[in-house]
């Protein structure tokens, strides 16, 4: 099923180096807003310093897709030392390969990690990666963002989507 993701965690730092050995895991395509930071935000959530550390000593291929413009994500991306892709049209799956291309990496090996049924998990599904999908930071208070956050509880709900691993 496109919406459903393949791993449900809580935060970015419950994606541990055994997890992703589990499911052959060795580069990771990071959403921004509400995954490494809160929407439209600045500060980084907390751990994801040491997390990035223990990431790229294990040799785990990182890179930056989100569908905000240029302006806010290359300071972002900068500051953690990551390349990135900007306007990713997610859930479209042009620019994954993009991003796969940016960093060396395999589409059997690569999973998207993000905050969103309908952009990162569909996206990922779409172009054939593994999908992890986290709980937002924060919730956003946009009028759209309300609507798209109930649509997305639902279809959780629905599928039942736990805070676990799914297979």
């Amino acid at each position: 099923m496109l919406l459903r993701p393949r791993i449900k965690l809580t935060r970015i730092t419950d994606v541990t180096l055994s997890l992703l050995e589990k499911y052959g895991i060795k580069s990771l395509i990071l959403d921004v807003d509400n995954t490494l930071s809160t929407h439209h935000g600045t500060v980084l959530t907390d751990g994801l310093e040491e997390w990035l550390d223990t990431m790229g000593k294990a040799g785990i291929k990182l890179v930056i897709l989100s569908n905000s413009k240029r302006e806010r994500v290359k300071p972002f991306a900068e500051r953690l030392s990551l390349p990135f892709i900007s306007m990713g049209l997610k859930p479209l799956p042009f620019k994954f390969g993009q991003a796969l291309k940016a960093v060396g990496a395999k589409k059997k090996e690569t999973a998207i990690v993000g905050d969103q049924v309908f952009t990162d998990t569909l996206g990922g599904n779409l172009y054939g990666i593994k999908t992890v999908l986290l709980d937002p930071i924060k919730p956003e208070t946009s009028r759209s963002f309300r609507f798209k956050r109930k649509i997305e509880r639902m279809v959780i709900q629905l599928l039942k989507i736990r805070n676990t691993e799914v297979d």
